[in-house]
């Protein structure tokens, strides 16, 4: 559904019941980069800047139900029907939860994680290039560590609003503003790193088609690995949540190692995706409920 206002448009984006936005709201929380996203201390809403058609704008999400209802600032109403698309996306509004609980729960681990969050979502990404950028950030740091990364990428390469509202103040910048960006010196990270999304950012602009629906999740982490710097980890979670290939899983993350651990240690990566083989084709949906579930337990530590 589409209401236009004075200073821009809302929509209202139905979901299959039951939908946990809790979980999705302290997932994107978490992750949530200073300076073009925030969330509510009251998990009432996310905000976040974007752009469109190479106009910059705002959104504010807010969960009424079983839907979202949406607030969009300074984007042409035209582009109503992507942007919707790119939300439903970002969202989950789309997945199944009973297809997915009759798969996960004949797992006994998994069987209680998806009992006490029967709407976990899988949250994809508003810009798959920077969804990209991210993955990389992310190589073997904390999640925390790689936010404060992506904050300072923003601050040296973003684009700033010409309006800023609070804290969101800048675009994530696009592939043409790092190309040729010294990443790692402005980061004062690994130079392999930096480099990696510079060949991220040249890929995306020789091929339009770079984040484009694949053929198959093995088509899709052969597209990513193809690019210097990016490993088999960093391409299942650019298909996990850029591509939303249900099925991707990063098979060496050590969330999802400890996630699964026992009184006999830790399973291996082989043992992992044997394991796995069971969750299909919703191993990115395990993946979640087994994050979920070890972040718990690390805050009680």
């Amino acid at each position: 559904m589409f209401v236009e206002a004075p200073d821009g448009f809302g929509l209202c984006l139905p979901c299959h019941p039951p939908y946990d936005w809790v979980a999705i709201h302290a997932f994107l929380g978490k992750r949530a980069i200073t300076g073009i996203e925030s969330v509510a201390p009251d998990g009432s809403a996310y905000r976040r800047t974007i752009r469109v058609a190479e106009r910059h704008g705002l959104l504010t999400v807010e969960p009424a139900g079983d839907r979202l209802h949406v607030a969009l600032r300074g984007i042409d109403p035209v582009h109503a029907s992507p942007v919707a698309e790119r939300l439903r996306r970002l969202f989950d509004c789309d997945a199944d939860p009973a297809a997915i609980a009759a798969c996960l729960t004949a797992d006994p681990i998994l069987a209680p994680l998806v009992a006490a969050r029967p709407g976990l979502r899988l949250p994809g990404a508003w810009d798959p290039f920077e969804t990209g950028c991210r993955a990389i950030l992310g190589q073997q740091v904390s999640v925390a560590a790689a936010i404060g990364l992506a904050g300072k990428l923003v601050a040296a390469f973003g684009t700033p609003l010409a309006a800023p509202v609070g804290g969101l103040t800048h675009v994530f910048p696009d592939p043409a503003a790092l190309v040729e960006a010294d990443v790692a010196l402005a980061l004062n990270m690994p130079r392999a790193r930096g480099a990696a999304i510079r060949a991220l950012a040249g890929a995306a602009l020789a091929n339009p088609d770079l984040f484009a629906p694949a053929e198959s999740l093995e088509s899709a982490v052969l597209r990513f690995t193809a690019i210097r710097g990016i490993g088999p980890w960093t391409a299942q979670y650019i298909a996990m949540r850029a591509l939303k290939l249900p099925d991707a899983l990063p098979v060496g993350d050590v969330g999802l190692l400890r996630a699964l651990e026992t009184g006999t240690g830790r399973p291996s990566p082989a043992e992992l995706l044997a394991r796995a083989e069971a969750w299909r084709p919703y191993r990115a949906y395990a993946a979640q409920h087994l994050w979920a579930a070890d972040e718990v337990v690390v805050k009680r530590r």
